[in-house]
């Protein structure tokens, strides 16, 4: 019996939060298995506040998404079919085949998975594109050096929880800010933070982190712009570093986002803010990769995921990344393995 692929597309580009009508979920018959092609069934989808940016139709350091084609995005999923000498059935494979149940990929499109070394959903964070992102950004930018004070926002999250968890390595003294008593205690009791703000419970931020950081700000981890990031940079010490890494707050405002200027502090406190993507380093993904994995064996870093059920329900889950809904990485499981 042939095999139906069900696929997500991009019908329009959103005007604000994207709603059902940005989503359209079409049926397409599975391709046929061609020499040096393997047939995916897709196990877990990722969901991305980067891939926001995507549905606009703007220049960015990555192409924008086609209309009326399959959402792009990293996933793992399963070898069913392989006319690939590199792979077999059973394998287990991550690469950017996104929403869909099904993807025929060339040998050379997706990485093999050891499910051995770690549960095979690390290799959307931990061990993938966010562990990655977390590791280069502090450590290549934010330079953290022991007794330090590293401020992270987003900080419940997937980049944000491991980014502290890499700046406690370093002997940095680590806050978070994020939206939840929840995430709090998270990033406190199972992350061994060493202070943490809720930004929705606090009536003024600002004295919050001159409480909680006595000694200034010398790391700036920086997930979500806005009003948050404006009240970090006034308590920035000389030669602070701000890493800039998301900007959720803005993603889905229809007007332009203003705020205060930054031009000043920067130059009265000789800091440097410094904006980046994953991308940049490429060339060293397998130094970041083994450190990760040294560390996640040793014990000194640990994760979170949400993870929910259903092909049907990425859209929501990723519409959830935007209300808040999550705690550290955000998955969606969509088929179980056929070779076990």
């Amino acid at each position: 019996m042939a095999r139906v692929n069900n696929q997500i597309i991009l019908a329009e580009r959103p005007q604000g939060l994207p709603d059902d009508n940005t989503f359209e979920f079409v049926k397409k018959a599975v391709e046929d298995v061609k020499e040096d092609q393997i047939l995916i069934k897709t196990l877990y989808v990722s969901v991305d506040p980067y891939m926001r940016g995507r549905m606009e139709n703007a220049e960015s350091y990555i192409e924008p998404f086609k209309l009326n084609e399959v959402i792009e995005g990293s996933s793992i999923g399963e070898v069913i079919e392989s006319k690939s000498d590199q792979f077999k059935t059973g394998d287990v494979v991550t690469g950017m085949f996104g929403w869909q149940e099904y993807y025929v990929a060339g040998e050379n499109e997706v990485r093999q998975i050891d499910p051995s070394i770690a549960p095979i959903t690390t290799n959307l964070h931990i061990l993938g594109m966010t562990g990655l992102t977390s590791y280069f950004g502090l450590l290549d930018i934010g330079k953290p050096k022991e007794g330090e004070t590293v401020v992270i926002s987003g900080a419940a999250g997937s980049v944000g929880s491991t980014v502290g968890q890499i700046a406690k390595i370093k002997g940095a003294r680590v806050v978070g800010i994020a939206g939840s008593d929840e995430k709090i205690s998270f990033l406190k009791d199972e992350l061994n933070f060493d202070g943490g703000i809720n930004y929705r419970a606090t009536d003024n931020i600002k004295d919050d982190l001159q409480r909680i950081c006595p000694d200034g700000v010398d790391v700036y981890f920086d997930n979500v712009g806005g009003e948050i990031s404006d009240a970090v940079m006034t308590q920035l010490n000389r030669y602070a570093r701000i890493p800039v890494c998301g900007a959720i707050s803005s993603y889905n405002k229809e007007e332009q986002d203003l705020g205060p200027r930054v031009q000043q502090t920067l130059i009265k406190k000789s800091a440097l803010m410094q904006g980046f993507t994953v991308g940049n380093y490429s060339d060293r993904f397998k130094e970041g990769a083994k450190q990760l994995g040294q560390w996640l064996q040793e014990g000194k870093l640990t994760y979170r995921e949400t993870i929910r059920e259903g092909f049907e329900n990425i859209p929501g889950a990723f519409l959830d990344l935007f209300r808040g809904k999550n705690i550290g990485k955000l998955l969606v499981k969509v088929g179980e393995r056929e070779y076990v």
